[in-house]
């Protein structure tokens, strides 16, 4: 897609009405989204995706009213209102004078502090916050359109059409992307659960569960106002009905996938018994797991398309890509099929290459990776890349914060395993106790435990640690480190045989993984790794 001829105009700080110092542009497969100070102006690209067309000015500009119509039934205070992008004599302009040539809808920047997201990445939403976004959804459902213009876009059928629609979107990525037998599998189980269930269906039905709601309930699109109990739940589905409209159990279950997705299945569970409990809907827990798995497949095919996209840099790609595998591991279990997950162990001294390791297996898998340097500092509240040079077991890296640090690698693996996905952990892990409870936390969760511990020769091992205290890293290990960490370090002897593969690393990653864990039962749970790239 061509970059349009007004891009630089809303890229510039002068063109807004309270100038910011910078203007950020955020690209989704939709949208260009300007965050201009303490305003945001979305503008829709002029796509056409079967169940989306935005391909004329006309109708960008319906769907601009719409989102703005729409959005405010959740955020009256958020959305302000549709400005057009104008043009005269080559000049470009927002809200001026002259020819209508782009619309762009105007919002107020919610506070980055309150992204539900942002909660989730520093561990800090819990059930207080589940609570607030229950009290906000219980009466905006029961207040919510219903009747027989919604239930035409929102009844069995149109549940059909759509689950089929995104198996027919999502082909073109499988083989290359997706894995063909998860494919299948996912496809079989939804067909198969709407003939067998036609008749719940229709009992939803009857009893008005079809509801005018949000359409894409999840954590990107929910704000919490730090200062209060305002909760903000924006961004809702403007551009078709067959989305928007639908059984309630919908919405929830896509918000109730999302924090499985994040390794929070205990505030998922606890929100939709509580959404269950209050709305009320008795059948809510019978045609929950194919709606979450309809949800995940759905973000699968959003991954799908964003990679592909034109314009998108290559680290955002290949991030779009690993939520693609990612989401198809989920939906995947919502339908019973996968196997057990995994817990991957990538353990061994300073500089023998196991965080490269490690970090090359979560590219090819999609699997969440925590890597034991950067939570250490996140938890201290440092920077990555803040050096710390501290003597063995001292500042940082004394027994507390190895302590602290170790728990908070267990308790990010344990919600992964609890969700049933699995997940890498990187780390030394020099000591039997703390491997013996990783096993323990392993097989609480029914997940295998997979040890790779990383080797390499002393000469190799120095001149990575020299060349890594050179630039900028996430680690502190130096060579002095390593000798401390060989002093203390207590053999494998502990690990059963069939959970460990000693690497040793000086060949590239790939080659070290298609050798040692590609093609071997390392290898199984943690899905497919999405066939050649």
């Amino acid at each position: 897609m061509s970059t349009p001829p007004w891009m630089d105009t809303l890229l510039a700080p002068r063109t807004y009405p309270e100038p910011p110092e910078t203007v950020r542009l955020v690209q989704t497969h939709i949208s260009w989204v300007f965050l201009a100070g303490e305003t945001v102006y979305k503008v829709k690209k002029p796509v056409d995706f079967g169940f989306l067309d935005f391909t004329t000015l006309d109708r960008r500009a319906h769907f601009c009213r719409e989102e703005v119509r729409l959005n405010r039934r959740l955020c009256p205070d958020i959305y302000l209102g549709v400005v057009p992008i104008t043009e005269t004599d080559g000049t470009y302009a927002l809200d001026g004078p002259g020819r209508v040539v782009e619309w762009a809808v105007a919002m107020r920047r919610l506070p980055e502090a309150g992204m539900m997201q942002r909660l989730i990445g520093e561990e800090r939403l819990g059930p207080d916050e589940m609570e607030r976004i229950v009290r906000r959804l219980v009466p905006f459902y029961r207040e919510a359109a219903s009747g027989p213009d919604v239930l035409r876009h929102g009844g069995l059928d149109t549940v059909r059409f759509n689950t089929e629609e995104n198996f027919e979107q999502a082909a073109p990525f499988v083989g290359d992307l997706l894995d063909p037998a998860a494919f299948e599998e996912i496809r079989g189980y939804a067909r198969s659960f709407l003939d067998r269930n036609a008749g719940l269906f229709a009992e939803r039905e009857r009893k008005g569960r079809i509801r005018e709601g949000h359409g894409d309930l999840y954590s990107a699109n929910i704000c919490f106002d730090p200062e209060g109990d305002e909760v903000y739940i924006f961004d809702c589905i403007e551009f078709n009905e067959r989305f928007r409209c639908g059984d309630v159990a919908s919405d929830v279950a896509f918000l109730a996938m999302d924090l499985d997705y994040h390794g929070l299945a205990d505030l998922s569970r606890d929100f939709t018994d509580a959404m269950a409990r209050r709305l009320p809907d008795e059948e809510l827990a019978a045609v929950m797991d194919f709606y979450k798995c309809y949800r995940a497949f759905v973000r699968c095919k959003i991954g799908c398309f964003t990679q592909a996209a034109p314009g998108i840099a290559p680290d955002d790609r290949e991030a779009a890509r690993r939520e693609a595998r990612r989401y198809l591991r989920l939906a995947h279990r919502y339908a019973g099929g996968g196997a057990a997950p995994t817990l991957y162990v990538f353990f061994g001294l300073s500089g023998t290459g196991k965080s490269t390791l490690a970090a090359a297996w979560a590219e090819k898998t999609g699997l969440p990776l925590y890597n034991s340097d950067r939570v250490r500092k996140e938890m201290a509240g440092l920077a990555p890349e803040s050096r710390e040079w501290e003597p063995f077991g001292q500042g940082i890296y004394d027994e507390a914060h190895t302590r602290r640090t170790y728990s908070g690698l267990i308790r990010r693996a344990g919600r992964h395993l609890a969700a049933g996905e699995s997940v890498i952990l990187d780390a030394t892990y020099r000591s039997r106790r703390e491997r013996a409870r990783l096993r323990k936390v392993a097989e609480a969760a029914g997940a295998r435990t997979r040890f790779v511990l990383c080797t390499c020769p002393e000469p190799e091992i120095r001149r990575r640690l020299e060349d890594r205290a050179a630039g900028p890293s996430v680690s502190d290990g130096r060579w002095e480190i390593y000798l401390r960490q060989r002093a203390v370090f207590e053999p494998p002897e502990d690990i059963p045989p069939g959970e460990l593969v000693v690497v040793e690393t000086t060949a590239a990653p790939e080659a070290l993984l298609d050798r040692y864990l590609a093609g071997t039962a390392l290898s199984r749970g943690a899905g497919n790794p999405g066939g050649p790239r």
